[in-house]
Parts: structure tokens; sequence; C-alpha cells
């Protein structure tokens, strides 16, 4: 085995860079409008509330596409895919620059997050087709990580680069650096690696006899049966749990840390996203070690468990800094940010356990949840800050604090869910495919219903 490891090239190797430039584009096409909102709500007359919803839009787009991108990679392969939905978000990218008021805005903002919508499940079905499972662990903290390093980017070079083209050219340029990465996945990816010229022999037989391991999935359970298991209701619920805490770092921090600190407090708000590319790669670490030393099932369940505790700590903490220096209060979030993202790698290295040759749509179908969770947090956010009180944690309005308990208590209940999340929990095969059917129209239906709930009382009944 070791002068096959030895002679055997490895492209796997690169498509995991090259899907962490992809990892990254997409967050800096997202954190771009954070860092702009001051100069968008100015030019186009847009209130505080309205940006969150601005905000929020791209998270419901991005959620309701998930399940139709994630089975279009499956179904065509993530180089169709992931070159399909890269043009499209990069095309939306360079048109939000071009908007006129809130409504344009809102429109252009929905179809830029259905297009980004297939990059992760697309991105997933390809590390499931070219990475072996005792590698995956790493493959997804590290490729996962590349959106952290994006959003950090980002935060330190669009402020400078609006000041010198203005807002509406930034977008311009951001979405034809995602035109570039398309070119380049056109000329390089291929759907297997046994279709690549650059993957050898060795590379090829060694990739395909992990691809399967005894925790994934048999490919001939039905995708409906999968997603309304218990496993798959407890990985949305975390998810949630994940995007909801996470989701600030890319809309509210920066102009929250403004409006608490004064001008300047911003230039703090990378640390969260440099030190969650950290936990990426610390927890893809993890689980590659544990793993590889025989604890499969604990290999995906410890670094989660760790990362939600420390998300808990990190967020009560934030709560004792509402009055302590900008630095004080960033460094205590940080703890939670570098928390819940290291529940990141084994959240969708658990999906390709449980959705084997279906990764796409599972994974995409965890992302759904979990991006209506960020599209909540958007919304919910400055209201939190602006009418909700606590005792003892959050005793004023003016500040997050009520918004960090209530993420932190989420947190709490995804600590529970990684307690009863298997992947060798046996499935009932023998349920009729009509009853499958009713089950999946259930959980769907139910989850558009609330959220359309939180929407409406959000709009017409909170003051």
């Amino acid at each position: 085995m070791n002068t096959l490891r030895h002679k055997m090239t490895h492209q796997r190797h690169l498509l995991i860079g090259l899907l962490f430039l992809h990892s990254m584009n997409t967050f800096m096409d997202r954190i771009c409008i954070s860092t702009a909102s001051d100069l968008i709500m100015s030019d186009l007359n847009i209130s505080d509330q309205m940006m969150g919803y601005v905000f929020a839009i791209f998270a419901v787009s991005y959620a309701l596409f998930q399940v139709p991108a994630g089975w279009f990679a499956d179904a065509y392969g993530p180089k169709k895919a992931l070159l399909i939905v890269v043009g499209f978000w990069s095309s939306f990218t360079a048109l939000t620059g071009a908007a006129w008021n809130a409504i344009s805005m809102l429109i252009i903002r929905f179809f830029f997050g259905a297009g980004e919508a297939g990059a992760f499940p697309g991105a997933t079905r390809a590390v499931f087709n070219w990475v072996p499972s005792k590698e995956r662990g790493f493959a997804n903290g590290f490729f996962h990580s590349g959106g952290r390093v994006g959003a950090a980017f980002s935060l330190l070079l669009m402020p400078f680069l609006i000041r010198s083209v203005g807002w509406r050219w930034t977008f311009v340029i951001n979405g034809a650096i995602g035109i570039a990465w398309a070119a380049v996945w056109l000329i390089w990816f291929r759907n297997h690696p046994k279709d690549h010229p650059k993957v050898n022999d060795a590379e090829r037989d060694y990739i395909e006899s992990g691809i399967q391991d005894e925790l994934t999935v048999d490919e001939k359970i039905p995708f409906g049966l999968i997603i309304t298991s218990p496993n798959m209701i407890l990985t949305m619920v975390q998810y949630i749990a994940s995007n909801m805490t996470f989701f600030i770092s890319l809309t509210w921090l920066f102009p929250y840390m403004k409006s608490q600190w004064g001008e300047g407090a911003e230039i703090y708000t990378p640390i969260p996203l440099i030190l969650g590319m950290i936990a990426h790669w610390s927890a893809g670490g993890l689980i590659n070690f544990l793993y590889n030393k025989g604890y499969h099932v604990t290999s995906r369940r410890v670094p989660a468990i760790i990362g939600f505790s420390m998300g808990v700590i990190g967020l009560v903490l934030s709560t004792r800094m509402a009055d302590s220096t900008p630095l004080a209060f960033i460094l205590s979030f940080s703890i939670a940010i570098f928390g819940v993202e290291m529940t990141i790698a084994p959240s969708w290295t658990f999906c390709m356990d449980i959705g084997g040759r279906k990764t796409g749509a599972v994974s995409g179908t965890m992302n759904m949840l979990g991006n209506l969770g960020s599209a909540a947090s958007a919304v919910l956010f400055p209201y939190f800050v602006a009418h909700i009180t606590i005792p003892f944690f959050a005793e004023t309005t003016g500040n997050a604090n009520s918004f960090f308990i209530f993420a932190a208590l989420l947190n709490l209940i995804a600590v529970i869910c990684w307690v009863f999340m298997d992947p060798r929990k046996p499935l009932d095969i023998s349920i009729p495919k009509e009853k499958i059917r009713m089950r999946v129209i259930l959980m769907l239906g139910t989850i558009v219903v609330l959220f359309l709930l939180l929407m409406i009382y959000k709009t017409f009944f909170l003051k």
C-alpha cells in the first residue's frame, strides 16, 4: 500500500484546492453586500428592516433551490451542475450593481440565491465521486474553509474596492471572478476520476476502492425514506442552529460593530471568519484521525459536539461584552463562530454517509433547512436588538444579547441532536412508496408553512 500511495497521482487534492477557490468565491459574492450595505441603503433609500429582507431573500431562494440543485448534480454530474450554477449566480452578482430600488434589489438577490443554491450540493457530489471515505473529513473541512477565507478577505478588501470604484462596479468585478472560475472548471474537471487524463491507475484504484464503506447507505434505499428518517431530521435541526449563529457574521456583524462601537470597530469583523477557517481544518483533521483509528461514528459526533458546546459558551460570553471593547466582544463571539464552524465538516460528511450516491440531494436537503434558519436570523436579529429583553442576560434593548441567548439555546439543542445521530441506524425499507411520498410532502409542506408563518408574523404583527 505504501508503494501504491507513493506512485499515485494527486489530482483529487487539486480538486479540493479548486473547490476551496469555489467556496471562497461564493462567500466573496455574499459578503460583498454586507460591506456595501450602508451605501446601498443610502443610494436606494432602503431602511434597516428592508435591508434585512434583502439579506433574507437570498437565504430563502438559496434554501428553496437546494434540493433541486442537489438532485441535478446527482442526475447529470457535478461538472455540468457547477458550470451552470456558477455562471448563473455570477451573472446576478454583477447585476446587483444595476439595482435601482428596493424591489429590483430583492428580485436580483432572489435569483442570485437560487443560483448559489447549487454551489455546495454540487461540490459535495464532486467530493463523493473523487475522495475516499477515509479522507473526506479533512477534504470537507478544507474546501468549506475557503468560504471563510473569502468572507474575511472581502471584509478587508471590499471597503477599499468600494471606495475606489463604487459599490456597483465592485459587484461587477466579483461576478467576473466567478465566470473565470467556471471556465477553469469546464476545462479541467471530469465527473469521475477514471475519466480524467491526469489520474493514473494507482490513484483511480485507491479512490474507487474507498468511495463506499460500512457507514455509507445502500444506493437502493429511496431518497424520500432517507430525508424523512430520524437521522435526517436531527441533521437538519442541528444545521439550523449552526447557520442561525454563523450567518450573522455575513450579514449584520459589520454594521452592528459600527453602530455599537463607532467607525473603525468593523476592522475586527474578519477575526471570527479567520478563526472559522482554522476550525474547519481542525475539525476535518480530527474526523480523519478518529476515522482512521477505527472510531467511524465517533469521528463525526465528537467534533460536532465539541463545536456546538463552544458555540453555547461563546454566545453566552458575548452577552457580557456589550459594554466592553469591540475587541473583547469580537473575541468572545469568535469562540462561538469557531465552535459552530467545527460542525460543518462532520455535518456534510454525515450527509455522504446517509446519502451515498444521492449525496447531492441529501446534502441539499440539510442545507435547505440550515439556510431557512439563516433567512430567519437575518430578519430576527435587528428585531431582537430593538425589542427583546431577557432577565440578567439582556435587560435592555439596543444590543444583540437577547439574540445571542436565543442562538445559544439552539446550539444546546444541536448538541443533543448529535448524541442521537448515527449512520448505522437501519431504515425500514418495507414502507410503501405511497407512504414515503406522503412523508416527504408532509415534511416539506410543514417547512414551507412554518417559514411563511414566521415571515407573516414578523411583517404584520411585530411592531
